[in-house]
């Protein structure tokens, strides 16, 4: 493994675990009150065309990392479309 391949799994696993934490509070409280929809949106398509640029370059950190982002951001977002109406009168 090259350097600049190390670099890139060390920093793909550093921004992806910086996801856990959110996602989990979010599991748990279904606390969506603080979490911007445009946001999540716009960051949910930018992960997506990261993944697929990665498949594209064949460039598995990004791949990897990115996939499993995906599927973070893309849970938070579905919460808070779920969970985020139901507590607007509240």
């Amino acid at each position: 493994m090259q350097i600049h391949d190390l670099i890139g799994y060390l920093a793909a696993a550093l921004t992806t675990c910086s996801f856990v934490p959110q996602a989990l509070h979010t599991f748990r409280t279904r606390d969506v009150r603080g979490i911007s929809l445009g946001m999540y949106s716009v960051f949910t398509v930018g992960i997506a065309l990261w993944l697929v640029y990665g498949l594209v370059l064949g460039a598995w950190p990004i791949v990897v990392a990115n996939a499993i982002t995906l599927v973070l951001a893309g849970a938070i977002l579905a919460m808070k479309l779920r969970y985020g109406r139901c507590r607007k009168g509240v």
